[in-house]
């Protein structure tokens, strides 16, 4: 298994200290916020600003390393999840985001109608709904 080093220089990125600390923090899983990922930066690093912490993210997403996903009305998260066209699902109530695998066969799971001479590579859906948490909650309500 490639360490975090070895996975920046097989994608072309210099290793630096900001860039392993947020890099590890993805592969800890979830769909992170910005502020969150500093925040557990800061724990690992003397110190990283907000700044840099953007920069090394979109470093590593356009690398191919982490994915922004944006759900509408939702900060920008990261993931470390990348390269397998999977979807997500969003809670109305809480926020809460999941996986969901690919909804139909291989990438890009879905076919528009018309292509208007595109060529599409990836399809990005959000479910949306709510979590068992939210539902419980609505049931007690």
């Amino acid at each position: 298994m490639s360490t975090g080093e070895d996975l920046l220089r097989e994608h072309g990125l210099r290793v630096t200290r900001p860039r392993l600390a947020v890099l590890e923090i993805l592969t800890e899983g979830g769909h992170l916020e910005v502020e969150d990922i500093a925040r557990r930066a800061r724990g690992r690093l003397d110190s990283v600003s907000t700044q840099a912490v953007y920069d090394v993210l979109g470093a590593l997403s356009r690398a191919g390393l982490a994915r922004r996903i944006e759900p509408a009305g939702s900060p920008a998260r990261f993931e470390a999840r990348v390269g397998d066209n999977h979807h997500h699902i969003v809670c109305r109530g809480c926020g809460a985001i999941a996986d969901v695998d690919c909804a139909v066969g291989e990438r890009p799971c879905l076919a528009p109608g018309d292509l208007h001479g595109f060529e599409v590579d990836e399809a990005e859906v959000t479910f949306w709904g709510l979590c068992p948490d939210c539902q419980a909650r609505r049931r007690a309500d």
